[in-house]
């Protein structure tokens, strides 16, 4: 910790952030939140994958039997708060890998992808880490969004939650995880990390869902997170940014509260 609180931009190039490339222990948290339908399915796909890491699986007050379906198919579930960086944070804390691996229950790795961070990190001053995304459609408008997702991100130095972010334990801690904030806070932790070592992109790419396209309409939900980047970009209110992906990126289902049901 002493090492990583001594670097500033002008020595971040002579000294380690990480440790010496050897096999490094790999944690992965999955923030849900009523996913019966999906979530078997991921997590036997995920242990499939990366047989040897540590998954942790962070409810957020499900009430469709989430955490109840996935007993049995990761290492750990945990109970917190809703709120996407509320539930990676609190997997963070009981995590006990060298490297932390967010991802979301709607993707599918690729072979592999535990070797494909190990070499990233190989690198002693890369702190962090994220994929490249695909969407599971031979539509144009699909292909235009995940290249616009790509391009965009390495302009405005952007990167969301959905291209399964990886970083060293102790760089979490060091930045003090994720700041909990309705929307962007994977967007504010990597902007964070930025400020202590390299973040590389992994060339192959996450297969991730395209369900929340098709219902609220590829074009309209690209040209929305598009806006909200830019916006973003210019420094605009959070609170002005989450009340337009409150109405343009959520559907109806997700705009009601969440209570739980009766006993």
């Amino acid at each position: 910790m002493s090492e990583l609180s001594s670097l500033t931009p002008a020595n971040l190039s002579r000294q380690r952030i990480g440790p010496p490339a050897e096999k490094q222990n790999l944690s992965i948290i999955v923030p849900v939140l009523n996913e019966a339908a999906l979530i078997r399915v991921f997590l036997q796909h995920l242990r499939h994958r990366v047989p040897d890491a540590e998954i942790i699986l962070v409810d957020g007050g499900s009430v469709d039997g989430t955490a109840e379906l996935a007993a049995g198919l990761c290492d750990r579930v945990l109970q917190s708060g809703p709120g996407r960086a509320r539930q990676m944070n609190a997997g963070a804390r009981g995590a006990h890998g060298d490297v932390l691996w967010f991802l979301h229950v709607d993707a599918m790795v690729p072979p592999g992808c535990a070797a494909q961070i190990q070499r990233v990190l190989d690198d002693p001053r890369a702190a962090a880490g994220y994929f490249r995304i695909r969407l599971p459609s031979s539509k144009f408008v699909y292909r235009l969004t995940d290249t616009f997702a790509h391009y965009a991100g390495l302009l405005l130095r952007i990167r969301c939650g959905d291209h399964g972010i990886f970083c060293r334990h102790q760089v979490f801690d060091q930045v003090g995880g994720f700041p909990e904030t309705e929307i962007m806070e994977d967007v504010e932790f990597l902007r964070k990390i930025h400020g202590l070592g390299r973040v590389r992109a992994v060339r192959d790419r996450l297969t991730v869902s395209a369900r929340r396209y098709e219902k609220m309409g590829p074009a309209r939900l690209t040209a929305a997170y598009g806006l909200i980047a830019f916006l973003y970009s210019l420094g605009l209110p959070m609170s002005f940014l989450a009340h337009l992906y409150r109405r343009f990126c959520l559907y109806s289902e997700e705009l009601k509260p969440v209570t739980k049901a009766p006993e």
